[in-house]
């Protein structure tokens, strides 16, 4: 990536959307600019799990405005990603369409996990270099992430089904602070929680650090009441329940540091903070500055590197776990990025994106076999569908899946995919590779030449007549692929002279 590039962040939070802008500099991010906006989609949600209209328009404003101050940005320039609230809504495509028409950039809604790592990798940048083990925690809206590291590498990843906003509608629904209430938030968390004692015992880490909206939240309060700055610890946490306590009403509570957009949610906030605290064990909790959208800064400058983008290293791990044919899996790969550059030689010249989701989908095109050799495809898209991948949004998973679905069978299933020319391109590709690797040896491709034009959208392999005769049952294998095109908008034609 070259020094001086700008680059900008958002996080569509439950409680807050956040941009962040920033200059690279010679591994650095300096900031230049940074917004935040309180649009609280988390408490959107209705009893079906749809985002209500009011909550939608309320984020799509927001992004009208972050979208004013991107004007001129490039796509490479700008991610954007998206996590629990939208997670979880299943109107999420209707706000997301429409988000991403008013942004003027995609949106990834990212797992848990991905989130996770991605918060760890914004805290770890922030820090001194140290070798220390870290315990990192965010506390938002919907979503609580817990994550064990070292340097600049997450460990253990999690992320867990509440939040500060959450868990505000769940149990001071009218801002009512008692004893009681806190009592049944704070068990209720640890219910939730309980299964981190196991994951992040207090014999492996050394420092904990807490990032993003509760954590400084609280930390503001604390600092300005005379506790000391940048920690949280058990016992000051104790003195702030006690004055929600004395208050009794969220709208009564007169603190310094706590802002408005934080009143609504401080009681949730604070009862799963401490819930945490207590059940790992933090006596102090330090408070970190870096965040989600820091994180997703620095994944940009490492994506740029084929040798440290997350993705990679995902897909082989998952590749070593389902124990794939790694040979048969670099033949594949290596026949399609070949027969790929020659349809489109400019989005086949590296770095290239499209060659490197064709590398990944031909990596796994076997996952499934680990479950059955019946419909391997199909196990293997539901896979990825739902497996945890480090580096991958969503989207990007189901769209991998989708290329290991339809690597073999008719394509009707994946009719509104093939109409876009770079999936199209990718699946014929790695059809084909995977045709003219059925034997499981490396191919003989002299005397065959592709090409595609994607105006008529049509796809025409010639074959020499010597080529067909000494590789019959590829040549049977190719005119049956080519009959499987002839029922999409694209054509596949296979020709021997």
């Amino acid at each position: 990536m070259n020094h001086g590039t700008l680059l900008a962040a958002i996080d569509l939070g439950s409680n807050s959307f956040r941009l962040e802008i920033g200059r690279y500099d010679h591994g650095q991010i300096d900031r230049i600019e940074y917004l935040k906006e309180t649009v609280r989609q988390g408490n959107g949600l209705d009893e079906e799990r749809n985002l209500t209209q009011e909550a939608m328009q309320r984020g799509w404003d927001c992004l009208a405005r972050f979208a004013e101050r991107l004007s001129g940005f490039k796509k490479s320039q700008v991610r954007a990603v998206a996590t629990q609230t939208l997670r979880e809504a299943k109107n999420r495509d209707v706000f997301l369409k429409r988000g991403c028409e008013i942004l003027g950039f995609p949106i990834e809604v990212i797992a848990g996990t991905e989130e996770a790592r991605l918060i760890y990798q914004g805290v770890s940048h922030l820090l001194p270099h140290s070798q220390e083990r870290r315990l990192v925690v965010d506390i938002g809206g919907r979503s609580t992430e817990i994550i064990l590291g070292a340097g600049t590498q997450a460990t253990e990843t999690a992320s867990f089904h509440v939040g500060s906003v959450a868990w505000s509608m769940a149990y001071f629904p009218n801002g009512e602070f008692t004893e009681q209430t806190f009592y049944r938030a704070e068990i209720a968390a640890q219910a939730v929680l309980e299964e981190a004692l196991n994951q992040y015992p207090r014999n492996q880490w050394d420092t904990a650090y807490g990032a993003s909206g509760t954590v400084g939240a609280v930390a503001d309060i604390l600092r300005i009441a005379g506790w000391p700055d940048g920690q949280i610890s058990r016992e000051g946490l104790n003195w702030l329940v006690k004055c929600l306590l004395r208050a009794g009403q969220a709208e009564r509570v007169r603190l310094e540091g706590l802002k408005e957009d934080r009143r609504a949610v401080i009681g949730g906030g604070v009862s799963v903070l401490r819930a945490l605290m207590e059940l790992l064990k933090i006596s102090t909790l330090h408070v970190a500055q870096g965040a989600l959208r820091h994180g997703v800064l620095f994944d940009m400058v490492e994506r740029e590197d084929e040798t440290s983008d997350a993705r990679d290293v995902s897909v082989q791990r998952l590749a070593q776990k389902f124990v794939v044919d790694a040979a048969q899996s670099q033949r594949v790969r290596q026949v399609s990025a070949h027969l790929f550059r020659k349809i489109d030689p400019v989005a086949g010249s590296l770095p290239s994106p499209a060659l490197r989701k064709l590398s990944w989908a031909a990596t796994l095109h076997e996952v499934g076999i680990a479950i059955s050799h019946s419909d391997y495809h199909k196990h293997g898209a539901y896979i990825l569908d739902n497996a945890d991948m480090l580096g991958f949004s969503m989207p990007e998973l189901h769209r991998l899946g989708l290329l290991v679905l339809g690597q073999r069978g008719k394509l009707k299933k994946l009719d509104i995919e093939i109409e876009s020319p770079e999936f199209s391109k990718l699946l014929l590709v790695l059809r084909l590779a995977i045709i003219l690797c059925h034997a499981r040896k490396d191919p003989e491709l002299q005397g065959l030449a592709l090409s595609c034009h994607e105006g008529k959208r049509n796809f025409n392999l010639h074959a020499s007549a010597a080529w067909a005769v000494q590789h019959p049952q590829s040549a049977h294998l190719l005119r049956q692929e080519s009959a499987a095109w002839q029922k999409t908008s694209w054509s596949f034609d296979f020709v021997t002279t």
